[in-house]
């Protein structure tokens, strides 16, 4: 069974930075196989079932070997029976919606960008 999701792995116990756990567990889903995208708060990943949450499981495994000695990880998932759709399907699906192509390495104005500052930024002062 295909599934996407999206997992966010937390070491704790190892200080501020986790960088370096999370490049291990991105090496881990790429040893895997498994398509991944990398997002500010966690990883998306596609794939079959038995390979994704083996690899999630090997993700624990040797973030816990660098040294961690407490792991707490978010997971979102999804699967369909309908047809087939990758992430990309999702992402161009709303893309349309939106009347507005946007790619990766092209961000779209968000609730802190030049076009829409912070509520707090000095344009728009705390009431």
């Amino acid at each position: 069974m295909h599934v996407i999701a999206d997992l966010c792995v937390i070491p704790i116990g190892i200080g501020v930075s986790v960088s370096k756990e999370v490049a291990a567990c991105e090496r881990v889903l790429a040893e895997a196989g498994l398509r991944t995208r990398l997002h500010a708060y966690g990883t998306n990943i596609e794939g079959e079932w038995d390979a994704v949450f083996a690899a999630i499981k090997r993700c624990h495994e040797v973030v816990h070997a660098m040294g961690a000695p407490r792991i707490s990880s978010t997971l979102r998932f999804g699967t369909r029976t309908d047809r087939q759709q990758s992430m990309d399907d999702k992402i161009q699906s709303v893309e349309q919606k939106l009347g507005q192509p946007a790619s990766p390495s092209q961000p779209q104005p968000g609730p802190e960008s030049p076009t829409h500052p912070h509520p707090e930024s000095p344009t728009h002062p705390h009431p």
